[in-house]
């Protein structure tokens, strides 16, 4: 009997479903290891496991910290796992034990974050480098969520080839009740996520504005928190008297399901993506989704989504009047929404996630750094 950890700490984050989703389906495939869960003191109780070989410990470092390099490494230390997967690859890069990371995406890498200060952005893309590039040599398998991800993540480090696998994520689809969010709107388009400055929310405002020429009581809602990034894009919207855009802040799961339920269409305008998760709920609800053409998108959405250039405007407004004007195309983007989702299955993503588990826990000690 092996004792797998796995690093949760993220569990409680849009990226943390794929942690909670992870560890739920885990459950249900292995009954044989033991299985310690990390996840910090505000958390402990946001996942309570159902199977006797699975425990939840508290974790608290926070990514990128000096207690991350040092007091997580002294925890894990002490927990003297066979196996450890960080879910993230962010984590102590001097631990010696046996490891699998997952890396969503590089995006932290490619990207400038206009919220930031620009100097200690810097120097945490510095300082991601140097740990992505330690990690990738020291861990005993990589995880990704796209074949775009995986060839991104080869091409940044040849450590990672011939060790690398690609791990599909998965969508929930609630089929429960629902609360109408309270909107004038009798059509709209829809957006969730957040609206940090690779999300390309400013460009998606902007083809809006350019659309309720022709639909005049078009909507724009946009779903998520407002962070920082979504007050200077609202300050933003404002200053350019933009019309008929709302800004939710943070709504129940049950008013968003009811949004995906009636939006015109789903509109992912992103430059870069590791996967694409609320295209994929979207498509379970039913909506018509457009989406940009970058990174993994088409990957992930195939033939059930209409594309467009995330970097035009024009090409963006054009994509969505496509859709909104087209009740064929709109009728067979929701027929072939519904097969695509089919294709992604959270089960699987734990089938595989642990034969990976079981592959590095039968080889040999991790491979040492290629020069």
């Amino acid at each position: 009997m092996a004792h797998i950890v796995i690093d949760g700490r993220i569990i409680n984050s849009s990226t943390g479903r794929y942690v909670e989703r992870l560890v739920t389906y885990l459950q249900d495939i292995d009954k044989t290891n033991q299985y310690t869960v990390l996840v910090p003191s505000k958390d402990k109780h946001f996942w309570t496991p159902t199977a006797d070989n699975f425990t939840v410990k508290t974790a608290d470092f926070a990514n990128y910290s000096m207690a991350e390099q040092t007091g997580f490494k002294k925890l894990l230390d002490e927990l003297q796992a066979d196996l450890v997967h960080f879910c993230m690859p962010q984590q102590p890069v001097f631990y010696k034990g046996k490891v699998v990371t997952t890396f969503h995406d590089l995006t932290l890498l490619n990207t400038i974050m206009s919220d930031k200060n620009p100097i200690e952005y810097r120097f945490k893309q510095f300082l991601g480098r140097y740990v992505f590039k330690r990690v990738i040599a020291k861990s005993a398998h990589i995880i990704t969520d796209t074949d775009y991800t995986k060839n991104e993540v080869i091409a940044f480090s040849k450590n990672a080839k011939g060790k690398t696998s690609t791990v599909l994520l998965a969508a929930d689809v609630n089929k429960g009740a629902v609360e109408r969010y309270p909107t004038e709107f009798k059509q709209f388009i829809l957006y969730v996520g957040q609206q940090a400055d690779f999300k390309n929310v400013p460009r998606l405002a902007a083809a809006h504005q350019r659309l309720i020429k022709k639909y005049p009581d078009l909507g724009l809602i946009l779903v998520g928190r407002k962070d920082k990034p979504a007050l200077q894009n609202e300050a933003l919207f404002t200053e350019k008297g933009y019309k008929n855009i709302v800004f939710t802040d943070f709504i129940p799961d049950t008013q968003r399901d009811w949004l995906y339920e009636h939006a015109a269409a789903y509109v992912f305008p992103s430059l870069m993506e590791g996967f694409g998760l609320p295209g994929l709920e979207a498509m379970g609800y039913g909506t018509p989704v457009i989406s940009s053409n970058a990174t993994c998108l088409p990957e992930v959405y195939e033939d059930a989504a209409v594309y467009f250039d995330p970097t035009d405007t024009t090409d963006v407004a054009r994509a969505i009047d496509e859709v909104l004007s087209d009740d064929h195309l709109r009728s067979d983007l929701i027929k072939k929404g519904f097969l695509q989702i089919k294709k992604y299955s959270w089960h699987k993503t734990a089938e595989q996630t642990h034969a990976i588990y079981m592959d590095a826990l039968a080889s040999a000690t991790n491979l040492p750094e290629q020069s």
